[in-house]
């Protein structure tokens, strides 16, 4: 029987094309639409920025002078200009010379490069916990008594203080030598806010990779599949959505974990040095410090994007999203 005795006709050339364009259209259409988006998200982003620029001026306008205090703790910060400095006043400080020297950098000059330092731990820092956490994500899920084990102690070690943690790590480091190596200062601060990054990650990446349904994990011993072709095909896409909210988290742990580690541990150069020092100009140029506080939250910002990035990469697994 023929296909035109059957009721379907066989597709010719011209449909085929229409076919093509069609598929061409919807492409066009789905890149369209992700553009847009992202210019959507900046949007937003910049509109809440002067949300935030306006709702500080008003509270400095409205609010009182020495603030509010409910029972001996202040609840609400004061609004001299001392304590809160006008938003253009920071904004113009970041043009003034960073010292009276000749020659001497814009503050946003010596604030970006502070930046880059500390960027360049963090972000190593970051790759470190995922690679730690992962890899610890997998052992656990793979041999039940391993989760058991080290889940309790994954969730203890982010009881210590990172205060009182930064002082014993840079004190074992500076004691290591290999032949002519030696422990660097920077490399204390790495590993401790990668000691902060690994935490989500862990967590994360074992809810995803134990996220799939019984039917599922059934389906693939059935096609007598082993326990790396099912995790590469089944567990490994699944924990996309719970992974991504963890690299997140892990990100701005190890922003954090860099600018405490570098007050902590007393490391020059960077951007948690450079808010210590600007400190004692708050009497004088009580704009200047928050400089370097613009800088800390600048790095959270490229992080984030970083992560947003790989989401974009990885978005064919992203149908849903779990919170972290």
């Amino acid at each position: 029987m023929s296909a035109a005795d059957a009721g379907t006709p066989d597709a010719g050339p011209a449909d085929a094309v229409a076919i093509t364009a069609l598929a061409g259209t919807a492409g066009s259409a789905r890149a369209a639409g992700g553009t847009r988006a992202g210019v959507r998200a900046v949007a937003y982003g910049l509109l809440g920025v002067l949300v935030l620029a306006a709702v500080w001026e008003l509270y400095k306008l409205l609010g009182p002078a020495d603030g509010w205090s409910l029972a001996g703790a202040r609840v609400l910060p004061r609004t001299t200009d001392l304590a809160m400095p006008h938003v253009w006043e920071m904004a113009t400080e970041l043009g003034t010379p960073l010292s009276s020297a000749t020659g001497a950098p814009a503050l946003a000059v010596a604030v970006l490069r502070a930046c880059g330092l500390s960027f360049a731990i963090a972000l190593l820092s970051w790759a470190i916990g995922v690679v730690v956490g992962f890899f610890l994500a997998l052992a656990m899920q793979r041999v039940r008594i391993a989760e058991s084990a080290f889940l309790p102690l994954v969730v203890l070690s982010q009881t210590v203080p990172l205060i009182a943690l930064a002082p014993v790590v840079s004190s074992w480091g500076s004691r290591i030598r290999v032949g002519p190596w030696e422990w660097d200062a920077w490399m204390s601060v790495a590993v401790i806010a990668a000691y902060l990054a690994f935490f989500p990650v862990a967590v994360g990446a074992l809810r995803g990779l134990q996220s799939p349904d019984a039917i599922h994990t059934d389906l693939m011993r059935s096609y007598g599949a082993g326990w790396w072709q099912t995790l590469g095909r089944l567990r490994l896409p699944a924990s996309v959505p719970y992974l991504l909210p963890a690299l997140r988290l892990a990100g701005a742990n190890a922003v954090v974990g860099t600018v405490v580690a570098e007050v902590s541990t007393g490391l020059p150069g960077g951007v948690g040095r450079m808010i210590v020092e600007f400190a004692n100009f708050a009497s004088s140029a009580p704009a200047r410090p928050w400089a370097p506080l613009l800088g800390a939250v600048l790095l959270g910002l490229v992080t984030a994007g970083i992560v947003a990035a790989l989401g974009v990469a990885l978005r064919r697994f992203r149908r849903t999203e779990v919170p972290a």
